[in-house]
């Protein structure tokens, strides 16, 4: 599987929900800001249903930890539902497949990661499944939450693993000896 990149500004979130409309349309780009603020893995997110999602508190045992999770929708993800719920009453899934090859399924993991695959190479991104997570884990973290809370967020054992799962670089390290430059 190849490395996949953090979405790193939040214009470039906004450009990547705006060409998946375009290109893939509206459930693509649903899925995208849904996913960038619960930042669940895909694995978890496709399956979730109109009734988990309604209530505005996703619990679910994670696959592949088996961790269980609570998460409070914030209002983009409540919007997101909403919106979701309203367009598709009689869907089961929140990103169910319109097709009749695909009835009352969710949207596939190879569909969407081709999908951000795409947007991806438009914007010179390595775009994939995992970069909502490890979107939502950088704006956190370059926005002053600490590395802890990031790492309990994404549900990590250590926050070693999390400062590599958002990519902070020798780069980022070296750019604090300038940003915090302590004068007397």
């Amino acid at each position: 599987m190849a490395a996949v990149d953090a979405v790193k500004t939040l214009d470039e979130v906004r450009d990547v929900a705006r060409l998946l409309k375009k290109h893939r349309g509206e459930i693509y780009s649903d899925l995208w800001v849904f996913g960038v603020n619960v930042a669940l893995r895909i694995s978890d997110l496709l399956p979730l249903t109109m009734e988990q999602a309604k209530s505005g508190m996703l619990e679910l045992q994670e696959g592949k930890t088996g961790k269980l999770r609570k998460i409070t929708l914030n209002d983009t993800a409540k919007a997101i539902v909403n919106k979701r719920i309203v367009a598709n009453p009689d869907h089961i899934y929140l990103f169910q497949v319109d097709s009749n090859r695909a009835r009352n399924k969710p949207l596939s993991r190879s569909a969407v990661s081709k999908a951000f695959a795409e947007v991806g190479e438009i914007l010179d991104i390595q775009l994939g499944t995992h970069s909502m997570r490890k979107t939502l884990g950088w704006v956190m973290h370059s926005q002053g939450a600490s590395i802890e809370r990031v790492c309990k967020v994404l549900n990590h054992s250590h926050p070693a693993v999390t400062m590599r799962y958002i990519g902070l670089t020798d780069a980022d390290t070296q750019a604090a000896y300038s940003e915090f430059e302590i004068r007397i």
